[in-house]
């Protein structure tokens, strides 16, 4: 079927086979066909550094580029130090400069938060949440995700183990299919 809105998916861990890829990859299976999600590879962003402007590296104007190509954008991430892991935070600020150029605005937005503890990932939740208020990214209010003791939700195989689960995580993706619609600018 063909899908007619592109998402951005961004991980806030960079680990290559955590529990955060295990979970973007259900959360690709479980969207809507409607939804066409790319997952956004942010580890190898140079840290931002206005400095840097005039001969800006490549991996920030491309990050820049295929951002713009988005119509909305997805979180999807573990929690550290009750704040928001700092690739995902540098990701924002480089899609976010030079002022005047923020290539997030009006973009769709959702949260996925998710901790190994019981709380999961509340307070980068909330940060998260914050920084995209000021970057202008629409984000959907709910249903809210907070998965607490995630390690025990999804094998090493990157199965989800709990249908329950499973019902509320495709019922989050079907409102973000929902809300894209709802706030995206019209094809």
């Amino acid at each position: 079927m063909h899908r007619e809105r592109r998402v951005g998916l961004f991980p806030g861990s960079l680990r290559a086979e955590g529990i955060t890829s295990r979970l973007a990859k259900i959360l690709i299976d479980l969207a809507p066909d409607i939804l066409d999600i790319e997952i956004f590879a942010i580890g190898g962003l140079p840290l931002y550094n206005a400095d840097l402007e005039g001969a800006a590296p490549q991996a920030w104007l491309d990050l820049r580029k295929r951002l713009r190509e988005m119509d909305a954008v997805l979180f999807v991430t573990p929690e550290h130090n009750r704040s928001i892991p700092a690739a995902l935070k540098n990701a924002i600020d480089v899609g976010s400069r030079p002022y005047g150029h923020n290539v997030w605005a009006g973009k769709p937005g959702g949260v996925i938060s998710f901790s190994t503890g019981a709380m999961g990932g509340f307070g980068v939740n909330h940060h998260l949440r914050q920084c995209l208020v000021f970057v202008d990214v629409p984000t959907l209010q709910q249903p809210e995700v907070y998965l607490g003791n995630a390690g025990e939700l999804i094998d090493e195989q990157g199965q989800l183990l709990n249908e329950d689960t499973k019902a509320f995580l495709r019922q989050f993706m079907s409102s973000f299919a929902g809300w894209i619609s709802l706030t995206a600018p019209q094809k």
